[in-house]
């Protein structure tokens, strides 16, 4: 029977799509805010020992939920204490108990101390029936089959991951509860059932009677019980709604889409290339004509000035041929001879000018051009999409999700100035390397890096996180004190930074845990 289910479940899992696959980066993301819930007894000479213990995740930086009957113990003998140990390293601290529902199995827990721990993404969004899960939490029988003692379990260390898959949503024990073969144990009890990028869909909480070797179905409290009990209590949990989608489906999608541009670019290209052609040809043809028609013109009047010229200079030297010396206006006829004479010269050299001005061969190329580059300024000058790229500009940024991957961060709008020399809002500086604009961002408040990038070409905007565990995130930190980040205007501020900012990416992970991009636009002037 057992290798039935067994060969069952591969059978699943080959015909389930890559997208339900789960991501092992998100499953260990999700699992540096699960902590082990250790009821805690002091006996008469004050040792402390362990009583039992289940699992509880973070919904704040200082607040865990866990099953009500976990904590049952605790809440039934005040000697008992709470002890919350962390998964990623860190002191063991104590817990006390804010508020109790019995009736859906829920507790909130507030973490005393200076622990903070990174809380999980929970999503309203509903699990397909086969969907893929995955339980995370402290079961007992490892404890045992690895030889730990009771007293072990104060070592931080990690969590088991069970994958699954979702069996049915239902109602059980008088609350809403989702079915599922992601295994757990006693001591799971608490912890958080994900989906494949590393959001609680439930909160396990008890598993079904296995008799006889029948398969085995596990119960978790659903989001529709838990997201109220947490507002309930006046906590704002981190939510993400957003489709579920691997890093491997973004990259083939963009790929695609870039592809698309480029087919899209050269098709344009061509086209224009045609317009230009044709629009040539047409230029070439009217100058072509008209330059030939203004010779004709300029030769036809060099022409008709020649034989006005001509029949002048012939009446002038007949007027004149005729003249009596003896008569009384003879001064006078030879005086319109003489004007007669210079006129037509005048008209001689009119004649002349028209014939050696007249347009020749190179200007129906000038033509061309002229009418080249006025067809250009027609068609609208530079492409709108194109005003000021890679120049200072102010911008307003929407997120788009179907190029993005969120699982844990919120997406506000963006709005930012930018600098053709890489300087956000006048006070931070960008990188410059191997052609992109970036940033990296280090924070000492949380345990994620975040790779912030812009093309002011194109107008995305990009931020990449990387959640990283304690250890990975305490070197990134390490890396980044190394140097400071020279200001807005400094002198080689931006390849300056390019170089400085090198060990730090080279310490994160192939891919990132997030990818958010957007889409930027010319901010309105108000």
């Amino acid at each position: 029977m057992t290798r039935f289910l067994t060969a069952i479940a591969a059978l699943i899992t080959l015909l389930l799509p890559a997208l339900v696959q789960a991501e092992p980066a998100d499953i260990d993301v999700a699992a540096r805010g699960v902590v082990r819930v250790v009821i805690l007894g002091q006996s008469d000479n004050d040792e402390i020992y362990p009583v039992s213990h289940g699992t509880g995740f973070a919904v704040a930086p200082d607040k865990i939920v866990t099953n009500a009957h976990v904590v049952r113990d605790a809440m039934s003998d005040s000697e008992l204490r709470i002890g919350i140990v962390p998964s990623g390293g860190g002191e063991a601290v104590y817990g006390r108990i804010l508020a109790v529902n019995s009736r859906t199995d829920l507790a909130l827990v507030e973490v005393t101390g200076d622990l903070r721990l990174p809380p999980l993404a929970i999503t309203a969004r509903e699990v397909a029936d086969s969907g893929q899960v995955v339980s995370v939490g402290y079961p007992m029988n490892v404890d045992r089959a690895q030889g730990l003692a009771m007293s072990d379990i104060f070592r931080s260390m990690p969590p088991v991951k069970s994958p699954g898959f979702v069996s049915g949503a239902r109602p059980s024990r008088q609350f809403d509860t989702i079915l599922h073969t992601a295994p757990i144990a006693r001591g799971n009890s608490g912890g958080p059932l994900l989906d494949p990028c590393g959001r609680v869909v439930g909160v396990n909480s008890f598993g079904a009677d296995n008799e006889g070797g029948d398969a085995e179905f596990f119960f978790a409290v659903s989001n529709r019980e838990l997201l109220p009990f947490l507002r309930e209590n006046d906590i704002t949990p981190l939510t993400n709604d957003s489709t579920c989608r691997s890093l491997a489906d973004l990259d083939a999608a963009e790929k695609e889409r870039l592809d698309a541009e480029r087919v899209e670019a050269l098709q344009n290209l061509a086209q224009r290339a045609e317009e230009t052609r044709e629009r040539r040809e047409r230029a070439l043809l009217t100058a072509q004509l008209g330059v030939a028609q203004d010779r004709e013109d300029r030769m036809a009047l060099a022409f008709v000035l020649l034989l006005v010229a001509f029949g002048l200079g012939l009446w002038g030297w007949s007027h004149r041929e005729r003249t009596d010396p003896e008569a009384e206006d003879a001064q006078l006829r030879r005086k319109k001879a003489y004007i007669a004479f210079a006129f037509a010269a005048f008209l001689v050299v009119v004649a002349l000018i028209a014939f050696v001005t007249r347009p020749g061969l190179d200007e129906i190329d000038r033509r061309v051009a002229a009418d080249m580059q006025d067809g250009a300024s027609g068609s609208g000058g530079k492409d709108p999409l194109a005003a000021n790229a890679g120049g200072d500009g102010s911008f307003v940024c929407h997120i788009l999700p179907e190029r993005s991957r969120i699982t844990n961060a919120e997406t506000p709008e963006l709005t930012f100035d930018w600098t053709a020399e890489g300087c956000v809002n006048e006070r931070t500086q960008y990188g410059y390397a191997s052609g992109n604009w970036s940033r990296v961002f280090v924070p000492n408040e949380e345990d994620a890096v975040a790779v912030n990038s812009f093309d002011p070409d194109r107008r995305i905007f990009r931020s990449e996180r990387y959640l990283l565990p304690r250890s990975a995130m305490s070197e990134a930190r390490k890396a980044r004190g190394k140097y400071k980040a020279p200001s807005c205007g400094a002198e080689s501020a931006a390849s300056t930074l390019g170089d400085l900012q090198g060990e730090v990416l080279g310490q994160l992970p192939r891919q990132p845990n997030e990818r958010l991009v957007y889409q930027c636009e010319p901010a309105t002037p108000e």
